[in-house]
């Protein structure tokens, strides 16, 4: 059997009887976290069932766990549907992270047109659809035999990227011929991420008709148990507002870093975004601004949770004027970052 290999030089062609397969190529594989299918009881069911399920997720025992998820899945869907009806894409009628994920997929294949016709670029999510193994199969099957997957989250953390890890692995135990993967590791610290940042912060303030007097940077949260066993989640957090502070020469009052996205009754990595945009509003502040470095793509987290639920909490405490910051998208400095990480992972492979 000859297999053509990136850069290798034309071989003898294959037996008349070879069965058709297709070699030689690289694939990019960007996965994000994932959307519900609808905005029903059953999509949102079927989500949050898969999500809640995950061992990376979710920590506690299954014997624990387990009825507790059953409540939540009788109970939370509709609520939930209603967040996402909210911030619905209806024209394509899906979730905006799958709209943005798309984007950023199409712009990075023509970002890296220029390594060649064999690089194809792909999209996946974690958690809905489509899902990582589907995407991994078909760029195995149109020739792919070195797939870089990008998991599209600047700060490592267990629940997100090495659950994003753990499916690709899963995807390979059922292929007979498994391409060489690579996993790009997290670029919390990379000046290219930074320098996005800040000129994504600048523009974003710059659109505003208030100037806040201070501006949170949120970032998901996890549970303290998680940070506590070894994850270096909270870590990455605090150097990327610490560099993106530095970078736009801000003190540690103008640029606070806070966590969101609390979940059940476990103490959390603090301080709480929610708790936060409170005190400082009681405490007399009156314009703030909040920015979300840990998404790659605005969603439910950023747009319904920071923009309305987080908003409301700030003025009802006394505050004024309150603005959520876009995420980098897939905006020119979002598509800069995920390019050079691309470009970066992808060395002695292409280009």
């Amino acid at each position: 059997m000859n297999i053509s290999t990136p850069g290798a030089s034309a071989g003898p062609r294959r037996p008349a009887n070879h069965p058709p397969v297709l070699s030689g190529r690289i694939g990019v594989l960007i996965v994000n976290l994932g959307t519900p299918e609808g905005t029903d009881y059953w999509s949102m069911r079927r989500y949050l069932k898969e999500f809640l399920s995950d061992r990376r997720v979710i920590e506690a025992p299954r014997a624990v766990w387990l009825p507790i998820l059953e409540l939540i899945l009788l109970r939370r869907p509709s609520a939930r549907g209603r967040d996402y009806a909210s911030i619905w894409n209806t024209e394509r009628n899906e979730g905006p992270l799958k709209t943005i994920t798309r984007a950023q997929s199409e712009k990075l294949a023509a970002a890296l047109a220029d390594l060649g016709p064999r690089v194809d670029v792909d999209w996946a999510m974690r958690y809905g659809r489509p899902p990582i193994a589907d995407r991994l199969k078909a760029l195995q099957a149109n020739g792919c035999e070195r797939i870089l997957v990008i998991p599209l989250y600047p700060q490592y953390c267990a629940a997100s990227t090495a659950t994003v890890a753990d499916k690709a692995f899963d995807a390979l135990k059922a292929m007979r011929w498994q391409p060489s993967i690579r996993i790009a590791p997290p670029w919390h610290d990379d000046p290219a991420y930074i320098a996005a940042l800040a000129r994504s912060t600048r523009a974003g303030l710059d659109r505003l008709d208030f100037d806040p007097e201070i501006v949170l940077a949120s970032y998901h949260g996890i549970p303290q148990a998680y940070f506590d066993r070894g994850d270096p989640y909270y870590c990455h957090c605090a150097k990327t507002t610490r560099l993106l502070r530095e970078r736009l020469g801000w003190d540690e009052r103008r640029l606070r870093m806070t966590f969101q996205s609390r979940f059940g009754r476990a103490e959390w990595l603090k301080p709480y975004t929610a708790d936060t945009v409170r005190e400082l509003a009681r405490a007399g502040v009156r314009r703030l601004a909040v920015v979300t470095p840990g998404f790659a793509a605005d969603c439910l987290e950023t747009l319904e949770e920071i923009g309305v639920e987080n908003a409301g909490y700030f003025r009802e405490a006394g505050g004024e004027r309150f603005a959520a910051i876009p995420c980098l998208n897939d905006s020119a400095e979002g598509m800069a970052v995920v390019e050079a990480v691309a470009r970066r992972e992808l060395k002695g492979w292409a280009g």
